[in-house]
């Protein structure tokens, strides 16, 4: 229970892990270096990833806080795009949120939510809190949902989506159609983004999840007047990196005793987050590529789909010695000395902390993309959804520690000898020893911001002051 000296700030996550890890971590931050008292509400979910993680220990001040199921069913077409449900859901959960803070006998101070959560400023506003949004993903997203919001509809579908021009974005890295927001297909969703990035400069300020030296020239265009400055308006906090802490998660006794008789760097770590998923086909292709890569592997394996996103299905049949009926017969059996597989989730920081693990094989989820590079673990990128294209691009070609297939990985399927080529490239070739040395560069960079005194401490530290002051006022 927050005391009246104390600043007590709620954060409001909307569904999916990409929202919920990077409030949980900066929640337990604003805890432990500025004496916070910190209430996060999420939208409840049976999720397993997410119940792992809301069992992890959390410290003293920091309440977590679940709100009603909301069913929208009724509210959305089917075929509605995942922006549109997101920001459905958060508005029906907005009753439940008020009535919750309504009875804390202690208000917050400040309001901190996510890119779908801004609707609840209204409840902001009518108990005197101060606003702010979390950007979970980088300065790149912000950039580009803010210059496309400023554009007539008409130009991007033609120039961008139909002529398949790059977007400029002023004082930043262009969007070259091949790695497009989904979002920028269709005009309801860009509707979506305009109202997002309205919502946004009516807020206090926007925290980033990223750091001053790694996107130094989009943080300084986000800022600046004569690049973007002048739609956003509101002070930019880039407070990054929010990522889980290795120490908070068990890592399952069978796996560190596996990785413990690896050698160093030896091993690539497979996962596509915790809704990502692929078809059968390209599971084949795979489980193939790996094999014969003869590298060491862990692959956290979940069932085919067609929808990257439908990643909630149950275990298939097996064959023989266990391998699944949508992985290659016997491949289990083939690989028992280079590979483990383990189904549907994993403690992903804990193993890639792993002194033997040497690569990581991503779908280029921010979250993971920033354990890997807090890591120093280079990276295979493979999105598949979201803004996970945007994210691969800039890992291969501006931090230049990632290698990317030379096919769409969300159109078209990446053959084995690819896949074999990139995972010994990657571990063995002196292309993936470079992006090994720039990648433990960067995680340098993100200790130096991190510590007190460095940027993104400082720029959380402005945010407590502000909250501060506001209490006291």
């Amino acid at each position: 229970m927050p005391n009246n000296a104390q600043p007590h700030v709620a954060l409001l996550a909307s569904p999916g892990m990409g929202h919920l890890i990077p409030i949980i971590e900066l929640g337990k931050r604003m805890v432990s270096h500025h004496e916070f008292h910190v209430t996060i509400f999420f939208v409840a979910s049976d999720h397993a990833s997410i119940t792992s993680l809301l069992k992890s220990p959390t410290p003293h001040n920091l309440d977590i806080v679940a709100l009603p199921f909301v069913d929208i069913s009724g509210l959305i077409e089917p075929n509605t795009h995942l922006v549109t449900k997101l920001l459905v859901i958060m508005r029906e959960s907005l009753p439940s949120l008020r009535s919750l803070i309504a009875a804390m006998k202690i208000r917050p101070t400040a309001l901190i939510v996510d890119l779908f959560g801004a609707d609840a400023f209204e409840i902001a506003q009518e108990f005197g809190m101060l606003k702010y949004v979390l950007v979970t993903t980088n300065a790149w997203f912000l950039a580009v949902i803010f210059h496309s919001s400023s554009l007539d509809k008409q130009v991007i579908l033609e120039g961008h989506v139909k002529g398949q021009k790059p977007l400029k974005i002023p004082g930043c890295k262009s969007l070259f159609f091949k790695d497009t927001l989904e979002s920028l297909h269709d005009i309801d969703s860009a509707d979506e983004s305009e109202f997002i990035g309205t919502k946004m400069t009516k807020s206090n300020g926007i925290l980033i999840n990223t750091w001053q030296d790694l996107e130094s020239s989009t943080i300084e265009a986000l800022r600046d007047n004569n690049y973007l400055g002048g739609l956003i308006k509101v002070p930019i906090y880039p407070i990054g990196p929010l990522v889980r802490q290795e120490g908070k998660q068990v890592l399952d006794k069978q796996v560190k005793q596996w990785l413990d008789k690896q050698p160093i760097e030896s091993v690539i770590y497979v996962s596509f987050g915790s809704g990502g998923t692929l078809s059968a086909k390209q599971m084949t292709e795979l489980a193939w590529g790996l094999e014969q890569s003869q590298r060491k592997f862990i692959w956290v394996v979940r069932p085919p789909s067609n929808n990257a996103l439908g990643s909630y299905f149950t275990i298939g049949k097996t064959d023989g010695d266990g391998t699944p009926d949508y992985l290659p017969q016997g491949f289990f059996t083939r690989t028992k000395d280079i590979g483990l597989v383990i189904p549907m989730w994993a403690p992903q920081a804990q193993i890639l902390s792993h002194p033997s693990v040497g690569g990581f094989l991503s779908h280029c989820g921010w979250n993971s993309t920033l354990e890997s590079i807090t890591n120093g673990v280079p990276m295979i990128a493979w999105p598949l959804y979201a803004e996970q294209k945007m994210n691969a691009a800039m890992l291969t070609e501006d931090f230049e520690i990632a290698v990317r297939p030379k096919v769409s990985t969300t159109e078209e399927i990446v053959g084995r000898g690819e896949i074999e080529g990139m995972v010994r490239m990657m571990m063995a070739d002196k292309e993936g020893h470079a992006m090994k040395n720039i990648v433990r560069e960067l995680k340098q960079t993100a200790e130096k911001a991190l510590d007190k005194g460095g940027s993104s401490y400082n720029s959380l530290s402005q945010v407590a002051q502000d909250c501060l002051h506001h209490l006291q006022v």
